[in-house]
């Protein structure tokens, strides 16, 4: 063996227990009373975890400006218990989503901190896209994603329903963002005409009816096309309500939430304006009484993954171009750091989860419907991703302690029990001591083969 942590009490999907983990060339290779005189790592009293995963996140390439921004997005994945990522990259209309590819993986060997793959985001679905699907899929990127609203990245159901077809016959998926377009133009624009702009009118523009009718359509576009559908960022038991329908009819549909619909709610949008423009996502945050439905779905497997959804956007520009109308703001808040945090706190320490069912929806579930053969589990065989997890110790999360490339965190003085002490990467340690100790471009291209979705 080259390293074994001893006796840590080992989580997996399906149980816990004490046990040596053994690593040997980057992967588990053993389980249980681990003899010999190899390097050993004491983790009695602690849990010891498979490194998360993360299929939703937003990342981006450096420029000049933010020359660091990848390796800080990838380095903050580290630090909090993540060691794969999947990002969306987005194709442009008529361009080539096999030359997107290309570009993203140039780009990311050279910077990534974790392990990586991605998801092409599909703005129409023309001769040129449809001839790459099938290369971009080969390529071992065989999700999709696909958003219903917004003028620069939406795809018509037309072209959906096509995308549907042929990444289904592919052996790929599709990912959904679901709102209804035509009410949330409309509401929009009565918003804007009674003067009502301020960011605290975000939410009233996106009410839990245009996500539940589009994923609902979503789903019946994706029946007649008998192709599976993953449905990211659901926010509401409006729209959880189809999925269990669908899940009950015996349909290929997944569902994930993120952590901010889980912890926080619509009052952060009374705040001043600026407190209300951190908390910009879409869909919105919603309700407070909300947060049981999605704790239930998350517990009983009505919703199958947490992601993410991060974005790293910085409050400075917004602020540095005068921007103040809830419609002008950027969509999207920071959360690849405090995604596996507020998901123990929240899930276990709060009684909504078992601890098997937390790395379940962080890590297990996420790697295997997303193909990640080596990744989401503490078993013999599988990437040595590994997280020694303190249950007990607790944290701040401030924005000046964390990683990422964002300028504000929207969970800002909130306390957490549970903190990653030391992560590994592929056997190699990449954080300890509150410090990382991987490097730039250490983390992996990882080709991806779905598994059969039925």
């Amino acid at each position: 063996m080259d390293l074994v942590i001893r006796g840590g009490t080992v989580v997996t999907a399906e149980g816990s227990f004490a046990a040596d983990v053994g690593i040997e060339d980057g992967a588990i290779a053993a389980i249980g009373k681990v003899p010999g005189e190899a390097p050993a790592i004491d983790a009695s009293g602690k849990f010891v975890l498979p490194g998360g995963v993360d299929v939703h996140t937003h990342l981006r390439l450096p420029t000049d400006e933010l020359p660091d921004r990848l390796y800080q997005d990838t380095m903050a994945a580290a630090f909090g218990a993540t060691t794969t990522v999947l990002s969306f990259i987005e194709s442009p209309r008529g361009g080539s989503p096999l030359e997107t590819l290309r570009r993203w993986r140039a780009g990311a060997e050279r910077e990534a901190a974790v392990d990586y793959g991605f998801h092409v985001i599909l703005t129409d679905f023309g001769e040129r896209a449809a001839r790459d699907v099938p290369a971009v899929i080969e390529a071992g990127c065989p999700t999709f994603k696909g958003f219903m609203v917004y003028d620069e990245l939406r795809i018509e159901d037309a072209d959906l329903l096509r995308a549907f077809r042929l990444t289904a016959e592919r052996r790929g998926m599709m990912m959904v963002h679901c709102e209804n377009r035509t009410l949330l133009e409309d509401g929009i624009a009565r918003l804007l005409a009674e003067g009502k702009t301020a960011p605290r009118f975000h939410a009233a523009s996106r009410p839990p009816l245009l996500e539940a009718e589009a994923t609902y359509r979503a789903i019946c576009l994706a029946r007649a096309a008998g192709a599976p559908l993953y449905i990211v960022h659901l926010s509401c038991r409006e729209a959880l309500h189809h999925v269990r329908e669908a899940k009950a009819a015996g349909l290929p549909v997944f569902a994930e939430t993120c952590p901010h619909y889980l912890v926080l709610a619509d009052d952060r949008y009374e705040g001043p304006d600026e407190d209300a423009a951190r908390f910009v996502i879409s869909p919105p945050l919603r309700a407070r009484s909300q947060h049981e439905h999605l704790w239930g779905g998350l517990a009983d497997g009505r919703l199958d993954v947490v992601g993410s959804d991060h974005v790293p956007r910085r409050l400075a520009d917004e602020r540095a171009k005068g921007i103040t109308r809830f419609v002008d703001i950027p969509n999207g808040a920071p959360g690849i750091e405090t995604r596996v945090p507020l998901v123990y706190d929240g899930g276990v320490i709060g009684g909504h989860l078992s601890l098997e069912r937390f790395v379940d929806v962080t890590a297990t579930t996420p790697a295997r419907r997303f193909g990640l053969a080596r990744k989401g589990a503490v078993e013999v065989g599988k990437d040595a991703d590994l997280v020694i997890w303190d249950g007990d110790a607790a944290r701040d999360l401030v924005q000046q302690d964390l990683h990422h490339s964002a300028d504000f965190t929207p969970y800002e003085g909130r306390r957490t029990r549970g903190v990653p002490v030391r992560v590994f990467l592929r056997g190699r340690e990449i954080v300890t001591g509150g410090k990382f100790a991987g490097t730039r471009g250490g983390g992996r291209f990882v080709e991806r083969k779905l598994p059969d979705l039925g």
